[in-house]
């Protein structure tokens, strides 16, 4: 691989204002802004609108679904399918 060619891979904070969350990592985005982190260090810092503490799909705060009620709904619908239920190709 040729260097010159590759883009600068660098250490960034990405810092989600809506929930007051922010991690470290390398990245290639670049940012004017800049953050003192915890190890007194200063980082560009990247501000995001969603990451996974303020994502309900990604925190897995999102309301669980009552599958145990849904198993009994089908079975009233459609009988437990007991019934019926022979060898396949015999």
């Amino acid at each position: 691989m040729q260097q010159d060619k590759q883009p600068d891979y660098h250490p960034v904070v990405f810092r989600d204002r809506a929930a007051g969350y922010a991690f470290l990592t390398r990245s290639t985005a670049t940012s004017d802004r800049t953050i003192e982190w915890d190890d007194g260090e200063t980082y560009p810092v990247v501000d995001v609108e969603i990451s996974s503490e303020s994502h309900p799909f990604y925190t897995g705060k999102a309301r669980t679904v009552d599958t145990e009620g849904r198993i009994a709904q089908f079975e009233r619908r459609y009988g437990s399918g007991e019934a019926g239920q022979g060898s396949v190709g015999a």
